[in-house]
């Protein structure tokens, strides 16, 4: 049985640490996954063309950035980059880490989707006479991302959980929430528990979204048909 004391120091932090949870981890996972989608886009595009020189560039930074830990990243831009006289603020670094991170995930998915797409449907954009960027934006792009919808949604979801991390460079979230309640009341199991039920709460949520987002693409493709 929780005592009465217990009792009252987890309903007490509920909100404390729902708030950070609405005020920042939802913003900055939604601005991060957007920036993200951005540069993921761009980064497939480049390298479903085939251009020279670039695809290489994008195969480079999606090696490095695949490679190295999110959490290295972190300090790499919020303690590494003062040194060289850029000093960002704790919530801009998290939004450039996490855009720069989860772009590079995301291009491998969005890759794979275009790839999926048949050679057809560029050959038939250019009988009706479309350019390939008109092409690519009208017939390509809008089947690639209802096939990498399903894996965007689930990298959606786990960056909510990964921000978990921007507290190792001081960004107030759910987990530095947490953090300073345990340090005031000495109890870390119930404490994080809790934090790590509010964070279920968030990723059942979008899996819901989600999921209604892939009956309506359904929906809409056989309707297209």
């Amino acid at each position: 049985m929780i005592d009465e004391r217990l009792a009252g120091i987890l309903t007490d932090s509920f909100f404390k640490i729902l708030l950070p949870g609405l005020t920042t981890t939802i913003p900055l996972t939604v601005v991060s996954f957007a920036f993200a989608m951005v540069i993921a886009v761009v980064l497939a595009l480049v390298q479903f063309a085939g251009i020279r020189g670039l695809k290489e560039l994008a195969r480079f930074y999606i090696w490095v950035i695949r490679g190295t830990p999110l959490l290295v990243q972190l300090f790499v831009i919020f303690y590494g980059l003062p040194n060289l006289g850029v000093v960002l603020p704790p919530f801009p670094s998290a939004v450039i880490v996490f855009s720069i991170n989860e772009g590079a995930y995301c291009a491998e998915v969005m890759r794979a989707a275009l790839e999926a797409v048949p050679k057809g449907q560029l050959e038939a954009g250019y009988c009706v006479g479309m350019t390939y960027l008109q092409t690519i934006r009208r017939i390509i792009l809008p089947q690639a991302l209802r096939t990498a919808f399903p894996s965007l949604g689930n990298s959606l979801i786990a960056m909510v959980k990964d921000t978990s991390l921007a507290a190792n460079i001081t960004v107030t979230e759910m987990f530095m929430a947490t953090q300073r309640i345990v340090a005031r009341t000495y109890e870390p199991l119930a404490l994080y528990l809790e934090v790590g039920l509010i964070y279920l709460m968030f990723s059942t949520v979008l899996t819901k979204i989600q999921s209604a987002g892939e009956k309506r693409l359904q929906f809409y493709g056989r309707n297209r048909r």
